[in-house]
């Protein structure tokens, strides 16, 4: 066979809507032809690449290090865990930091790794109050000259930007960035029901990770006001993002949270920092001379002071398993929030995020255990367990 197709047979293919048995052919990096077969017997797993549209880092490097090295490994180990699209994720820092960030992205060798579809801000616009590890010293109001100045600095880069709609300047900021391509969330956010409404008619679509970092139901003058948890359920438009860890959302709330929502509007995610894939100990979130320290133990990132979690150290291989084995989820489920869906956010879909014919073939091979052993973007093997 030519070496630009490949031919796997005698997987279970997780295709949109189900999962079928038979094989499939992949012709110049685009999936050419999927053949189901009677048969109920497979050996392993074909599954469209997952799409994370939040993560700082991972396998001991932060996407804001200072370095294109730094965004390289971290994206060449999220590749290992089946991750085949990322949007490499900043944290609250100073300018010269986020500057750098977005350089170093513009000068990053894309050889070998995941796609980068661009680059996903977190910061610097939040509430005090929902901070939780963002580093405090360097949270700001939007102010224009400020937003135009990063829009300018990122070169088209800027895919994703969360900020708390609630601030001065935040309801101008997205009316002024309507039109120019960004997937815009609310989160670290203190705002009430009636402001998520009125900031998803000016374009947010997502509540970044959703119950982290968010105001729930509160009095005022004696009356419950509904926060940004209740917008959530009650705004049919509005998309949740969930830290697919089972540890910031413990399995009760995450099976509560698909018997409320609509499955359609959920998206799954990593968040996660340099310790991703590593040992226990203590890691620096955000840039590692000036980031904030946090310590990794029971399987998450917590706050030095062990107040609260410091983001996640999953991986893609966290995710499937979390949203199959805790949520149970169907397959093909589990895919179209780890992938389709996020993918949709961002206006990729029409080329991954699900194995259809004609897209492009990034795929992950799993085994039945649910743990990569190859993963292929645009075709092009880019990882082999044990190779």
């Amino acid at each position: 066979m030519d070496s630009s197709r490949i031919l796997i047979e005698d997987a279970l293919i997780v295709l949109e809507n189900e999962s079928v048995v038979g094989s499939l052919l992949v012709d110049n990096g685009k999936i050419a032809r999927i053949e189901p077969k009677n048969s109920g017997f497979y050996s392993f797993i074909v599954a469209p690449g997952i799409v994370d549209l939040h993560t700082h880092g991972s396998g001991g490097y932060d996407f804001m290090d200072g370095t294109a090295e730094a965004i390289e490994e971290a994206a060449k180990s999220h590749l290992r865990h089946g991750t085949t699209t990322l949007l490499p994720t900043s944290c609250t820092t100073d300018d010269e930091d986020l500057f750098r960030f977005l350089d170093n992205f513009d000068r990053a060798n894309r050889e070998g790794l995941p796609h980068l579809e661009g680059v996903h801000l977190e910061g610097q616009y939040f509430a005090y109050s929902e901070r939780g590890a963002q580093d405090p010293r360097f949270l700001k109001t939007p102010k224009k000259e400020h937003w135009r100045e990063i829009l300018r600095r990122g070169r088209g880069n800027i895919r994703r930007w969360t900020l708390a709609p609630e601030l001065d300047g935040a309801m101008e900021m997205l009316d002024d960035l309507k039109g120019e391509g960004i997937l815009f969330s609310a989160g670290h956010t203190e705002a009430d029901y009636q402001t998520i409404k009125d900031s998803v008619k000016r374009g947010v679509r997502l509540l970044t990770h959703f119950y982290s970092g968010m105001s729930s139901i509160r009095r005022v003058d004696g009356f419950r006001v509904l926060g940004a948890v209740e917008s959530g359920y009650l705004i049919d438009d509005l998309s949740v993002e969930l830290i697919s860890d089972g540890k910031h959302l413990p399995p009760e709330l995450l099976r509560m949270i698909f018997k409320l929502k609509d499955k359609s509007r959920i998206i799954s995610c990593t968040d996660s920092m340099r310790g991703a894939g590593m040992k226990e100990g203590v890691y620096v979130l955000g840039p590692k001379d000036t980031g904030v320290e946090s310590i990794v133990e029971d399987g998450v990132a917590k706050m030095m002071d062990h107040t609260g979690f410091a983001g996640s150290v999953a991986t893609g291989e966290t995710v499937i398993k979390t949203l199959r084995n805790i949520v149970g989820l169907e397959l093909h489920e589990v895919f179209r929030i780890a992938s389709l869906q996020p993918a949709k956010l961002i206006s990729i879909d029409g080329k991954t995020g699900s194995i259809k014919e004609g897209k492009e073939a990034d795929l992950i091979v799993l085994d039945k255990s649910l743990d990569v052993q190859r993963v292929f973007v645009s075709g092009k093997e880019r990882y082999r367990r044990n190779s």
